[in-house]
């Protein structure tokens, strides 16, 4: 079997090596200057106040939960169509997962559908921006502020991205939004995440989270006096913080970020004119308010074309590609099964599951890689195409 073509891997080179090479010759590996510096450089980069690094997304999307007041008996409102962190960080808190279903083009919350779910318990809805495409955030937000809730953004796949040509992570339409630096992602920090904020009281309890609840700063001390050495517990937190060693590669990462992102929307785009007015598949779309980060091109096989989706993905996986789904419907696995979900609540997002497969596609790519995709996937339709013909 050749080696697999990922569907997205991390793109390093010489710079990044080298500027971690100097962080572990220094005298901080972590807690650091350079977590200061990651997060100034992110939150300037998407035009936002505030932003709090964290050691994954999982802790960044837990962290923003908290801060928001997410808690016991609260319901959150969110895409079927994401992965299972985005509403386990929710169930983490004692909360509910309320799963509203999608649009069929971009795989991304129906904001049309959103409001029949709110009801006295929902304290927040969380729009996922799936494959780097961003939702309608504008409906989004003004459902959320005629029901006094609040609206917080899984960018986890969509830094880099932009709504109506304000960038993902500005928080221009939300309360907070949340990125992974996971290496598949828009860059990476090996594991990592952050939270993005315009709120100050969302900011200090997010950097209070990620140490164990604990303050440092002296003016927001209740019991104890300012000897130098003191902190205060302030709420039961965790260890989530993210290394200067991380940061460091995270600061690199980001001044090339927006090259990533030109790289992979040129090959989106060369998919787009090889593919277009194929017969097997409809291509990713990009909405008019939109500019996605391509973090994924997902396919979606036709009729006549999806029952088959098994023996094309085998037999693309043997001629070397990484092809993967994404996602399964959060509420098809067996712990929420057991938690009395349902089969059949977001008929649109099974419906895309059944039919989405994902393709190589990552910065990295060279010409003769890309054709390799499409020359490996022009010949499995074309085999697929015979059997149905003679079926």
């Amino acid at each position: 079997m050749p080696k697999l073509i990922p569907y997205s891997r991390q793109s390093l080179d010489s710079s990044d090596i080298k500027q971690i090479n100097k962080v572990l010759l220094s005298d901080f590996l972590t807690q650091g200057c350079k977590v200061k510096e990651f997060e100034k450089k992110l939150s300037d980069y998407c035009q936002a106040r505030y932003a709090a690094v964290f050691s994954s997304g999982t802790a960044a999307l837990h962290a923003a939960y908290f801060a928001a007041g997410v808690g016991k008996d609260d319901e959150v409102i969110t895409s079927a169509i994401t992965f299972l962190a985005t509403s386990n960080a929710a169930v983490f808190l004692g909360a509910k997962p309320v799963f509203v279903d999608v649009e069929p083009d971009t795989a991304n919350i129906d904001p049309r559908l959103i409001e029949k779910a709110v009801n006295k318990k929902t304290k927040a809805i969380i729009p996922v921006h799936y494959s780097g495409h961003p939702a309608d955030l504008e409906k989004i937000s003004r459902i959320a502020k005629k029901h006094n809730i609040l609206v917080i953004e899984d960018a986890c796949h969509a830094l880099g991205a932009e709504y109506e040509n304000k960038r993902i992570g500005s928080c221009q339409f939300s309360d907070m939004t949340v990125f992974s630096f996971h290496p598949v992602k828009s860059i990476t920090t090996g594991e990592g995440g952050a939270v993005l904020t315009n709120n100050k009281d969302y900011y200090k309890k997010l950097v209070a989270f990620r140490q164990h609840g604990v303050i440092k700063d002296s003016e927001d001390f209740t019991t104890l006096e300012d000897h130098g050495w003191c902190y205060e517990m302030h709420y039961l937190g965790y260890n989530y913080r993210l290394t200067d060693i991380q940061c460091t590669l995270g600061i690199s990462q980001l001044k090339k970020l927006d090259s990533f992102i030109s790289k992979r929307r040129r090959i989106a785009e060369i998919y787009n004119r090889e593919f277009a007015d194929n017969q097997y598949f409809d291509l990713p779309q990009e909405k008019k308010y939109a500019f996605s980060s391509r973090h994924l091109y997902p396919l979606r096989l036709k009729d006549g074309y999806f029952k088959y989706r098994k023996q094309i993905f085998d037999q693309l996986r043997k001629g070397g590609l990484g092809v993967q789904i994404h996602y399964i419907p959060v509420y098809w696995q067996p712990y929420y099964l057991k938690n009395g979900y349902k089969r059949g609540i977001c008929p649109r997002a099974e419906d895309f599951y059944q039919r989405e497969l994902s393709i190589p596609l990552y910065p990295s790519m060279d010409k003769l890689t890309v054709k390799k995709v499409i020359d490996k996937l022009k010949s499995v339709f074309n085999k697929i195409e015979k059997v149905t013909v003679h079926e």
